[in-house]
């Protein structure tokens, strides 16, 4: 196999983005701002006469076509089934372009503000949102991305990690017992739950992706779209300590129980996705840490302080994932 190139975003630079971009059409206007956005490259583009429009361009070596065409054909169904979903322009009967050795998608802008995820009538709306888009995510499988399961955010990402040596020396014995220790409660909680049902998620559902306007919340990235439970998209909306967090997922179910059930011995997995996903973030950043944009913005990862945090949030872990379904600390 050939390596990935760590950098693969060097020659990108401003003209090459906007060359790209009347590539498929749209007359610039020299405007290009750089959004938020590390796994991928984001940009607002400036076209003559008519809105600023979104052009993504992707990690290369990180999706297939097949597998971004796969998330494009999700959003653009859940579109046209009315669910406030951004899905990529079609342009010329596409929606995936190349330009330059770069893969980039358009797509309209759409503003608004993070929700307020304190409001119980915030929460309630977003899950119906969830809820209509799991009802569609139900109806067929991915075919081209992959499964969120322990393998891939737990086993795989703790073995990079120490197979390079990302662990300082002194840490190491204390993460190689709390990680086994923690993917083990991972393993038991799977194990209480029973095998979940496997639908098409977002993936990646924290505040950032979500948008508020007058009309309420829309998605804006499904580029985390995979296989995955359902309660892998409602966990991220919850926060506080137990009872603050039971309140908010009765608040959540509310709205999105109208529209999709929710298998309630999901409930077991909530702390082991969480879990999972502080593993899988530690080895993400590592694996990306050549990539410029990386360092310059995580100045806090690989340092002693941040292991000793990292170590420190799986054993708070592995307590949560002992005390049992957050839904029975609420009766």
């Amino acid at each position: 196999m050939i390596a990935p190139n760590p950098t693969p975003y060097s020659d990108l630079g401003p003209d090459r983005v906007l060359a790209a971009i009347e590539s498929v059409g749209l007359p610039t206007d020299g405007r290009l701002l750089a959004l938020n956005s590390y796994e991928n490259r984001v940009y607002q583009v400036g076209i003559e006469d008519a809105p600023p429009v979104i052009a993504k361009f992707y990690r290369p070596g990180r999706w297939s076509d097949e597998a971004i065409l796969e998330e494009h054909a999700f959003t653009l169904t859940l579109a046209e089934h009315e669910i406030p979903a951004v899905p990529p322009a079609v342009i010329d009967g596409r929606t995936l372009h190349a330009h330059a050795g770069y893969r980039f998608s358009v797509t309209p802008r759409r503003g608004g503000r993070t929700p307020e995820l304190e409001d119980p009538n915030v929460l309630e709306w977003l899950g119906r949102l969830i809820g209509r888009i799991h009802a569609i995510g139900a109806l067929s499988p991915f075919a081209h991305r992959p499964t969120l399961d322990i393998t891939s955010f737990g086993e795989v990402p703790r073995a990079f990690l120490l197979e390079h040596e990302w662990i300082p020396p002194d840490l190491l014995p204390a993460y190689r017992s709390v990680v086994d220790q923690a993917l083990d409660g991972v393993r038991a909680c799977y194990a209480r739950a029973g095998p979940p049902s496997l639908i098409r998620l977002h993936g990646d559902c924290h505040r950032g992706n979500l948008l508020w306007t007058d009309a309420g919340p829309h998605f804006v990235d499904f580029d985390d779209a995979r296989m995955g439970p359902a309660i892998q998209d409602l966990w991220m909306l919850l926060s506080g300590d137990r009872r603050e967090m039971s309140q908010q997922l009765a608040d959540v179910l509310a709205g999105y129980e109208d529209f999709h059930d929710l298998d309630y011995r999901e409930l077991h997995l909530i702390e082991a996705m969480r879990t999972l996903r502080i593993v899988h973030y530690a080895a993400w950043l590592a694996r990306r840490w050549e990539d410029p944009a990386f360092p310059a913005a995580f100045t806090w990862f690989g340092t002693q302080r941040y292991w000793q945090d990292h170590i420190l949030q799986l054993r708070e872990q592995i307590a949560a994932m002992e005390e049992g379904p957050l839904w029975a600390s609420a009766h």
